[in-house]
């Protein structure tokens, strides 16, 4: 063939046409990815943690299930519980923060709490703020005031244990 009408595709190299060239350069590729995939060994870091980035409060589930539960989220009152019946915070209620109480689970129950609270600055966690009088609106309205019993329940919560 005249070299004026030769295609670059058709560019002879001793043995090789330019086509064979792109298969072995992909094969080749393949092969040093396949190897190299071969000859590192998979770590197993095990599952992944359901508890990385959530707040949990220096006295844990522990307080929650035996004093932020009956006294803070006053599960049985039928005024004022977060999880009365038809209450805003059972499963039913539609809202994001939705405990597990049919049947009561403080395991589900404590990790949906985690999500409103900030152990940085306790005081600020909408735990606290939604229900509280003068901060977070609230669509269950208020339900205690800054210097109610429930603040000071709450605030507990994040106190080391043995503190006052």
């Amino acid at each position: 063939m005249p070299r004026s009408n030769r295609k670059p595709r058709d560019r002879v190299y001793p043995g090789f046409t330019m086509g064979s060239l792109r298969t072995c350069a992909v094969l080749g590729s393949c092969a040093l990815v396949a190897a190299l995939l071969a000859g590192c060994p998979t770590v197993d870091l095990g599952d992944s943690p359901d508890q990385v980035g959530r707040c949990n409060p220096a006295r844990g589930i522990i307080y929650f299930q035996s004093t932020i539960w009956p006294m803070y989220i006053k599960h049985g009152d039928p005024q004022k519980a977060c999880t009365r019946a038809g209450g805003c915070h059972a499963e039913a209620g539609g809202n994001a923060l939705n405990f597990a109480t049919a049947p009561l689970n403080f395991s589900l129950s404590y990790r949906q709490a985690q999500e409103y609270l900030n152990c940085g600055t306790p005081e600020m966690s909408e735990f606290l703020t939604k229900p509280m009088a003068g901060i977070d609106a609230h669509g269950g309205d208020d339900l205690f005031g800054p210097t109610d019993a429930e603040v000071k329940v709450f605030l507990n919560w994040f106190d080391e244990i043995g503190a006052p």
